[in-house]
């Protein structure tokens, strides 16, 4: 009977090689066609590069071929998870080029409506950062909830993904008789749904394993990298269009800046950019209560003030709001004529993306999925 030998090596002293491996741009956890370089040594990662551009359909330039109203359902396309989000800083950067100014019933509308797309983009959000996780169930919920927005967006406008709802100087349509009904029923439901969830997955011992001291990003370099939405108020910073510089009738309703606070793990981890989500449909709840107590009964032609023409003056506007997934921008150059001489878009995902790199070195392939996953990107709108 021979004696096993165990080998003592000291691997401090072993070169280990390191290797570069592609994911995507077919992999489910890239959130799209995303393709990410990741250079590794051994099981960590050393280094990331994100390769874009998979979906790439000239958006910009596009648009000066196109008259202004045609340009909405193009916006559409871009983040089509939160389509009637993507619609608004265009046309109220329009209105305030042309002069419209829109009644307060319209107002109200665009405000219940993106307030309804917040919560539908980030039950997406957290269904699919669940996936990466490993948890199914609670995607199975919140998709089933989602419904019931996606339900009463094609009452109002015929679309359940893309829209073309919001136009310059009014709406599409006029919203259903049930209206309000419905987005009390949504409310409702949504609150329930989200203290399941957080019981269920928040709050899971494995989840927070998986997330707490993950994808650390701190506030300066958040700021220096020009991220925005949860990303960013998941560092702890207190910045909000809709608070900051406010649009619409936002600075007459109550309600609170979510941000993290580290509660777990280390302020700015992957666990703190999630539950900035979670909270912020509580917010955006609140902001729907408010609007249907203050909703007027009577209707009215909400094509009233839709010009015939859009043709604005020579001039040039750069207007934003705040989006599910951050700081959306156009902007917009006349020359007078009824295309946009210029036009360009401040995407907020393909801002996200870049701080990719800097938050993934240091940590487990696995760490990568879930560091991406929090960042909650949509590649229709990095390529456009």
């Amino acid at each position: 009977m021979t004696e096993k030998r165990i080998i003592d090596v000291d691997y401090s002293q072993v070169d280990t090689e390191r290797m570069r491996i592609n994911m995507g741009p077919q992999h489910p956890s890239t959130h799209g066609v995303l393709r990410l370089e990741v250079e590794v040594d051994g099981e960590i990662v050393t280094d990331v590069v994100p390769h874009i551009g998979y979906l790439h359909r000239c958006f910009e330039k596009a648009c000066e071929k196109m008259s202004y109203p045609q340009v909405i359902p193009f916006i559409d396309r871009m983040d089509y998870i939160a389509s009637m989000n993507n619609e608004l800083p265009y046309v109220v950067g329009m209105e305030k080029l042309m002069g419209i100014n829109v009644p307060d019933r319209i107002q109200l509308i665009r405000m219940a409506f993106a307030e309804l797309n917040r919560i539908a983009n980030h039950q997406l959000a957290v269904a699919t950062f669940g996936l990466d996780a490993g948890a199914f169930t609670p995607f199975l919920y919140l998709f089933r909830d989602r419904e019931m927005i996606l339900n009463l967006f094609e009452k109002a406008s015929g679309g359940r993904l893309l829209y073309n709802y919001f136009w310059i100087g009014g709406l599409m349509h006029d919203v259903p008789p049930t209206f309000k009904q419905e987005c009390l029923n949504i409310i409702s439901t949504v609150r329930k749904t989200n203290e399941e969830v957080m019981n269920l997955l928040i709050g899971n011992s494995i989840f927070i394993e998986r997330t707490i001291n993950v994808g650390i990003l701190p506030a300066d370099v958040a700021v220096n990298f020009g991220v925005s939405g949860p990303v960013l108020r998941g560092s702890g910073l207190n910045y909000d269009l809709r608070r900051s510089e406010p649009y619409l009738l936002y600075d007459k309703f109550d309600f609170d800046v979510v941000v993290g606070k580290g509660e777990m793990g280390t302020l700015g981890d992957c666990w703190d950019r999630n539950i900035v989500r979670m909270r912020e449909m509580e917010e955006s709840c609140k902001i729907i209560e408010q609007i249907i107590a203050n909703f007027p009964d009577e209707s009215s032609d909400v094509r009233a003030l839709v010009p015939r023409r859009v043709k604005p003056p020579k001039g040039e506007i750069y207007s934003k709001a705040e989006n599910p997934k951050g700081e959306l921008g156009f902007y917009i150059v006349s020359d007078g004529t009824v295309n946009p001489y210029r036009m360009r878009a401040r995407a907020t995902s393909f801002v996200n993306l870049s701080v990719l790199p800097e938050i993934s070195k240091g940590y487990m392939i696995a760490d990568l999925i879930m560091i991406l996953g929090s960042l909650d990107i949509v590649l229709g709108e990095i390529d456009r």
